[in-house]
């Protein structure tokens, strides 16, 4: 079996996190665990620190960073993490955020932040294609319709061009991001935790690169 691994993947929208953490945490046999699904299953949850996430997402408020990282470490003691490993996707967000996670990780300590570079007219022509079902969010693009009439192959539902994936929208997105991760990017360069990774090409090249990453990491330590 291939070894596990404890990862942190960090990338503009529309470098294809998703896609390459889903494929990480198959290759690497550890779960893949995203700010969004671990919410939604804490709302679920009636652990302290799932009650506290549901009233600030009701509220339409943002989670603050007690109770996310209280949320990760509840996660991160899962047995399938505390074995092998994890695909982090989302969390950290802020250089506090990767401290925190240094500290409950301990001994065990992270293996590798990789950034997936991607220029930025790049992500503006991606997200700018993406095109997604108004009644159960999945995901097409220009080049890969619906077989029917933008109408979802899933559900039926309508296939729309979002507000938020209008160009300028995009384009204040990717600025924020840019903004908010330089001192992520910054806390991880110093830590000698952070490698960055060419995101152009197919899905199958940037994979082959993530685990090239990883791998050479092991290798030189």
């Amino acid at each position: 079996m291939v070894p596990g691994a404890r990862l942190v993947i960090l990338g503009k929208q529309g470098a294809g996190k998703g896609t390459q953490c889903a494929r990480l945490a198959r290759h690497y046999v550890v779960p893949h665990i995203s700010t969004g699904d671990m919410l939604r299953a804490a709302a679920r949850s009636q652990t302290e620190f799932g009650r506290k996430a549901k009233e600030f997402m009701d509220a339409g408020e943002l989670v603050p960073d007690e109770v996310m990282i209280g949320l990760v470490k509840e996660r991160l003691e899962y047995e399938d993490t505390a074995l092998r490993g994890f695909i982090l996707d989302g969390f950290p967000r802020t250089a506090a955020q990767a401290e925190a996670l240094a500290e409950l990780l301990g001994e065990r300590e992270l293996d590798l932040a990789i950034d997936i570079e991607l220029p930025t007219e790049e992500a503006l022509a991606r997200l700018g294609s993406r095109r997604v079902c108004n009644v159960c969010g999945a995901i097409y693009s220009t080049d890969k319709a619906p077989y029917v009439n933008w109408t979802c192959d899933h559900c039926g539902g309508e296939v729309v061009q979002r507000e938020d994936d209008q160009p300028e929208a995009i384009r204040r997105r990717l600025v924020l991001y840019e903004e908010q991760t330089a001192p992520l990017i910054a806390w991880y360069l110093e830590h000698d935790k952070l490698v960055t990774v060419d995101g152009l090409g197919t899905p199958e090249d940037v994979f082959r690169r993530l685990v090239g990453a990883l791998e050479a990491k092991r290798q030189a330590t």
